[in-house]
């Protein structure tokens, strides 16, 4: 009996892939997810607009011809607010397809059907060049862990054993603030952008109050966002 494939840890890059093949999903899903890749599939362009919503995505796998709303159409409304790396994929090999694509805005193109080997290579090859950061394995400094959560500092992402976790504009700027100091402590007036302004700093206790309960097991004993008495706060991080 073969042992069961470890799961990629929190931090591996996040790939969605868009197709309406539901074998190719399923194939692509188990290939990227045994070479160190977590994986969201979608299945149109309206399920994945869904999924981006409450998900950063590091790269995209997307298909080019499907029922509705193209590849082309969808790629041409997230390049409107999103630089994500994207390769496309087709089953024609025309090449006014693939200059379409490009001039869109893809990185990337792949004709059906392909080698799953080059559609690594190629995936590593946009994530190398979006930064290194991205690329499966690497942790670096835009990582903070703290017990099962991890906080992307780049992205401003909060996650618990890898699902994602909402959080306001607010929360996240406090925790992006806490997380840089990896451990240190944060005078309260600074997490409140005020100089000892005393409705600010209890602005600032409500929402260490609101963050705590949503990664604290226990928060009247916090275990990570701890309070530095007289000073501020600070965030245990792994």
């Amino acid at each position: 009996m073969s042992a069961p494939r470890s799961e990629p840890p929190d931090h591996a890059p996040h790939i969605l892939v868009v197709d309406d093949d539901r074998r190719l999903r399923d194939l692509l899903s188990r290939f990227l997810g045994e070479n160190g890749y977590r994986v969201t599939t979608a299945a149109s362009a309206a399920e994945a607009r869904a999924k981006s919503g409450s998900v950063v995505f590091d790269a995209m796998v997307l298909d080019v011809m499907m029922p509705g709303e193209t590849g082309f159409e969808f790629l041409r409304r997230v390049r409107a607010d999103s630089p994500i790396p994207t390769l496309m994929l087709t089953a024609r090999s025309d090449a006014n397809d693939r200059i379409e694509g490009l001039e869109i805005g893809a990185d990337d193109y792949l004709a059906k059907p392909f080698e799953p080997r080059e559609l690594l290579l190629r995936i590593a090859n946009m994530l190398r060049r979006a930064g290194p950061s991205a690329e499966p394995g690497s942790v670096g400094p835009d990582l903070v862990r703290f017990g099962p959560f991890t906080f992307r500092l780049d992205r401003g992402e909060l996650r618990r054993h890898g699902e994602p976790i909402r959080i306001t504009e607010r929360e996240r700027e406090i925790l992006s603030i806490l997380g840089h100091r990896f451990g240190g402590e944060v005078a309260r007036e600074e997490l409140s952008g005020t100089n000892g302004n005393g409705a600010n700093d209890r602005a600032v206790d409500v929402q260490i109050n609101r963050l705590r309960r949503k990664i604290e097991l226990d928060p009247a004993n916090p275990v990570y966002l701890q309070t530095v008495r007289g000073i501020g706060y600070r965030l245990v991080t792994d």
